[in-house]
């Protein structure tokens, strides 16, 4: 009876390690690759035209679902959704008015502490960006609405100025002479 159930447990034990070793075998080396993956963050955003010249248009992000963001401390880029509203562009990171989703999104707390640096690839074009942390202001309105609009979040201004979700301009880049 003894052996039986050893060999039971070594089976659970088996069963339990083999996809843990899966999944951060994934994770690892998707972290190497030039972006995200579904699932995973990625390395270094490298492929792609590095966009130089005026502001864009933003509007054709309406129609684009998601971008693939990369923060540069950590290193590191995931996938995130992309609004814009009144001719910027913001990123949104929900679930953050709780510790599992610090833990799950610590991407945004790094972002926020960090320098802002960030780069954001869109249909294959790399772009410089400054990310800025939107706390309140009527910006807030049009960024709520577009987020209901676009992805049917019900997430309000409130939520937003209750730091349940956390808001990033994608601003231009500034540079270090002030231009």
């Amino acid at each position: 009876m003894k052996r039986l159930l050893t060999l039971v447990l070594q089976l659970i034990g088996l069963l339990l390690l083999v996809p843990a070793v899966a999944i951060a075998t994934l994770r690892y080396d998707t972290s190497r690759n030039d972006g995200p993956s579904t699932l995973f963050p990625g390395g270094e955003l490298v492929a792609g035209e590095l966009y130089r010249g005026p502001e864009p248009d933003w509007q054709f992000t309406n129609t684009v679902g998601t971008i693939e963001l990369q923060i540069s401390d950590p290193l590191s880029s995931r996938l995130v959704w992309i609004l814009e509203s009144e001719g910027k562009i913001y990123i949104a990171c929900g679930y953050m008015g709780t510790t599992l989703g610090r833990l799950w999104k610590h991407w945004a707390v790094h972002a926020d502490e960090g320098d802002g640096h960030a780069v954001i690839r869109i249909n294959g074009v790399r772009y410089e960006r400054q990310l800025v942390r939107i706390e309140s202001g009527p910006a807030l309105d049009g960024i709520a609405a577009k987020m209901a609009s676009k992805y049917r979040s019900p997430t309000s201004r409130a939520d937003i100025e209750a730091g349940n979700t956390w808001i990033f301009e994608l601003a231009p880049p500034t540079t270090a002479s002030g231009d």
